[in-house]
């Protein structure tokens, strides 16, 4: 079962914002991870096909700065939370109403930045992610700065190393990337805990680049926590985490 064709509409400030479809069923809005793809994040490894198979309408982005999105570099184009409303606007201009939302590292994060401004869901997948990388974005955030600021200069083997090598098979765009940065904020633990919705919070076993994921299941009222394989670069390689949101998705 192979995604539908790119598609792209216009956001909130006229940014052009692409998304990928697979599959028929109930919307399930999916957002990738920092420097990655709808394609290489859900596609590539199988995730999506999973979904889909399980009775799913799987819609990926393309986060704004990433893929075939809108790559500007001036600082204008990237105003904070702006990846927040691009999402948004997407299930506006397709007119969900009904629907389930999730996304992988700085999906996750970008799934809790629109919970907390308006988003209903039915139920909430936050993956790769924990409650730190949540609460405070400065920190993951000044990392990926140090690396795309120092490109060509790690000691290979090194994490800021492997990232680059990502960088380079995800064919991103640094200047791009680096304003995205800027468009990170905060969000209050008390914003996060209000968060009602049944949430699985599904993460790599060894991924610790944000913070402990149970210990963010654990604030949430209806979280979940469940690890799979790898870290927080190999997990997303693996079917299980796939296969860990189809199952929670499908639940009754």
């Amino acid at each position: 079962m192979a995604s539908d064709p790119t598609e792209f509409f216009e956001s909130f400030d006229g940014a052009r914002i692409a998304w990928r479809e697979m599959g028929q069923g109930r919307p399930v809005v999916l957002i990738h991870g920092y420097f990655s793809t709808a394609q290489v994040n859900w596609i590539k490894y199988g995730h999506a096909r999973a979904i889909a198979d399980a009775g799913f309408r799987v819609i990926m982005p393309d986060l704004r700065g990433h893929g075939e999105s809108a790559t500007p570099h001036d600082a204008a184009s990237y105003p904070p939370d702006c990846l927040m409303r691009d999402n948004l606007a997407l299930i506006e201009h397709l007119g969900l109403s009904d629907y389930d939302l999730g996304g992988y590292s700085l999906g996750g994060r970008t799934t809790v930045r629109m919970l907390a401004n308006g988003a209903m869901p039915r139920r909430v997948v936050i993956a790769g992610m924990g409650l730190q990388g949540l609460v405070d974005t400065g920190g993951r955030g000044g990392y990926f700065r140090r690396v795309l600021t120092n490109l060509g200069s790690f000691e290979r083997g090194t994490p800021e190393w492997l990232t680059e090598a990502f960088l380079k098979t995800t064919g991103g765009d640094a200047e791009a990337l680096l304003r995205v940065l800027d468009t990170f904020v905060d969000t209050d633990e008390r914003d996060i805990a209000a968060i009602s919705q049944p949430t699985l919070v599904v993460s790599g076993v060894d991924d610790e680049d944000n913070g402990p994921a149970a210990e963010l299941a654990d604030l949430l009222p209806n979280g979940r926590y469940v690890a799979v394989p790898g870290n927080h670069m190999s997990a997303v390689t693996k079917p299980e985490i796939g296969r860990a949101i189809a199952d929670f998705l499908g639940e009754s």
